[in-house]
């Protein structure tokens, strides 16, 4: 018998996290063991528990009560967001697998997880809603669409911009992606069909597997990518490696006509240094999805800014995304199990 242990929460309902498993290949029979994760907490409060487990990890936040004692003798764990903590996995003597409905892995302690050589799946579960809205994001701030949806709706009949030299059409740019994972091919080959040029960085992927699946782009060095994109997208995690790599000098090479979008992670960019290159012209405009506090302070010196869209962190935000995110979780653990690889092990 193989015992499961299955985490629900706010947003994955613990029966779609049971039904998910049933369709899993995993040894029969099963015993699966259904735990909640702060199933009293709204929206807000979950948002807030995201917001500490992304700053300070899986200590920060309470575990789903009862899984400390259950997790002795399971074979197999998926959560979506419930926390994973070194101290709840020394108490895993068995375990085999740990699932992840999420792309992030914040709330795993993954240097624990190594340590014991358990493997971790996870999925990008909202891919192709944020692979679309990063595309609504580069329309929108290169044709100001928000700007003047925001200017009309105060009783003003704008036709004057910030960008008013630098727009023209999306053929006529070159679009530059940091960060070529599931979510950046996405957006390459929404591109691509556009009939726009793609550069890329990502020293993470294998370029000659990405090239021989047929996705027309060029790989070059980070500092080439600033220095010739029309438009910067970001699609890397935070990592040791990432954390605040683009700076004051990588900004400094975008050209005054440049864009730069990030519906990633605000870790990514130093904050000081992007508010300095907008609030000084040096580029033509930005627009972001994901900002460094949630919500926004009211003093917050990007809402002083003309020249940049700002949403609230919205672009993964589908109806089914997320709630259907367990089957998504059971396709992939299907897929290793058969094969015994796939490329969402971390």
């Amino acid at each position: 018998m193989s015992k499961v242990i299955i985490v629900g929460d706010t947003f994955v309902t613990v029966d779609t996290m049971k039904r998910a498993v049933e369709s899993m290949l995993l040894p029969k029979p099963l015993e699966v063991v259904a735990l909640e994760w702060c199933p009293e907490d709204s929206p807000e409060m979950f948002q807030r528990n995201l917001k500490l487990i992304e700053q300070h990890g899986p200590e920060a936040v309470p575990p789903p009560e009862g899984i400390m004692e259950e997790l002795v003798d399971a074979d197999y764990l998926f959560v979506h967001l419930a926390p994973i903590s070194r101290r709840l996995l020394e108490n895993a003597k068995q375990l085999k697998l740990v699932g992840t409905c999420r792309g992030g892995v914040e709330h795993i302690d993954m240097e624990a997880v190594h340590e014991k050589r358990i493997p971790v799946i996870h999925v990008i579960r909202n891919a192709e809603p944020v692979a679309d809205y990063t595309l609504g994001l580069i329309y929108t701030v290169t044709r100001n669409i928000a700007l003047s949806h925001k200017a009309v709706m105060k009783g003003e009949w704008s036709k004057k911009f910030p960008n008013d030299g630098y727009r023209t059409t999306l053929s006529n740019q070159t679009v530059g992606l940091v960060g070529l994972g599931h979510i950046g091919k996405m957006v390459a080959q929404r591109l691509v069909g556009l009939g726009v040029d793609v550069i890329a960085y990502d020293p993470f992927v294998e370029q000659e597997k990405v090239l021989d699946s047929g996705l027309s782009l060029t790989f070059v060095s980070l500092e080439e990518l600033f220095t010739k994109a029309d438009i910067v997208s970001l699609h890397m995690r935070v990592t040791p490696e990432t954390e605040n790599l683009v700076d004051e000098s990588l900004l400094a090479l975008m050209k005054p006509s440049a864009y730069l979008v990030n519906t990633a992670r605000p870790g990514i960019l130093v904050k000081e240094a992007f508010i300095k290159v907008l609030k000084e012209r040096k580029i033509a405009g930005a627009a972001i999805d994901v900002v460094w506090e949630e919500p926004m302070a009211l003093d917050d010196p990007l809402r002083e800014l003309d020249n940049i869209v700002i949403t609230s962190h919205i672009a993964g935000d589908t109806v089914d995304a997320i709630p259907n995110s367990p089957f998504l979780l059971a396709k992939t653990v299907n897929d290793y199990i058969k094969t015994g690889v796939s490329e969402f092990i971390i």
